[in-house]
């Protein structure tokens, strides 16, 4: 079996878990949740192995120049829904409420089936300026913050539907789909902790991205697109923890924040690769 096969079945299997998590929605049976949970940790165990699985074809093809899978689009979108799915795993664990399950796992599969249905999945050798151990570092760190955003993002839906039906701060009880819903304050907190993991992650991703750009272009910052991008994502959720902190942003305006960032983010990682030009090789596919 190829890795790639292997990611196939693992994107059958996340549309599994998301199609068992949104009739849980309709049902509220716990075994339909049940089932849709244990085939989202199903697909992040095959995704895990499917990642190893490419690393080692990496060095059956390429012999020393094998590499982490980590380089090119379809490489970082593939590691990108990984770790969606890490953070979903530590937040179910957590909080056990599989309503979430709905609202984050989309991202898992969509993002799994672009990029085996429209990306390059062909293992190339390493450009000279990849060819550093600060890429593995940046990358990791990048997207480990980004799947902590896209949580929050989920999260921060699911608060605005509650509160939006319930009225007023959402104390009000209610029912049908919603009363499958963690309470809006569990969710709100799920929001803040989701980014106090993202940010300081984000904030070492462009560290390491710094120190990457110096090995690499033989300078920390250039105000290239991507990393201009990278900044505004910082302040934006520098913003939403400064408010937190010193205003008492909760709420509403915490959820909006949070998706407000969320689109920065996608537009930072997505966006400025296929729309704006820029020194970072993978933009292209």
């Amino acid at each position: 079996m190829t890795s790639t096969t292997l990611f196939n079945l693992v994107t059958i299997g996340y549309f599994s878990a998301m199609i068992l998590f949104l009739l849980y929605l309709v049902t509220h049976s716990k075994t339909i949740s049940l089932l849709g949970n244990i085939l989202a940790y199903l697909g992040f165990a095959a995704q895990t192995a499917a990642i190893g699985l490419r690393w080692y074809e990496s060095y059956a093809l390429l012999g020393d120049a094998g590499r982490a899978p980590l380089s090119n689009l379809y490489e970082s979108v593939v590691f990108f829904t990984w770790t969606i799915l890490l953070i979903y795993i530590l937040v179910d664990l957590k909080y056990k409420q599989r309503a979430i399950g709905a609202f984050v796992v989309p991202f898992a599969f969509l993002g799994m089936t672009w990029a085996q249905l429209g990306l390059n999945d062909a293992i190339d050798p390493l450009v000279p300026a990849l060819q550093s151990n600060w890429l593995t570092y940046h990358v990791i760190t990048c997207f480990l913050g980004y799947a902590a955003f896209a949580v929050a993002c989920g999260v921060s839906i699911m608060y605005l539907i509650k509160v939006g039906k319930e009225g007023g701060s959402g104390d009000a009880p209610a029912g049908g789909i919603l009363a499958l819903f963690p309470s809006a304050k569990v969710l709100d907190d799920i929001n803040y902790k989701a980014i106090m993991i993202g940010f300081p992650l984000l904030s070492l991703g462009i560290i390491t991205g710094a120190a990457w750009a110096n090995y690499a272009w033989g300078t920390y910052w250039s105000w290239d697109p991507k990393e201009t991008w990278s900044l505004i994502v910082w302040f934006i959720y520098a913003a939403f923890l400064h408010a937190r902190f010193t205003r008492g942003w909760v709420g509403k305006r915490a959820a909006w924040l949070s998706i407000i960032g969320f689109a920065a983010t996608i537009f930072c990682y997505l966006g400025v690769n296929l729309v704006l030009s820029g020194l970072h090789s993978y933009g292209g596919g």
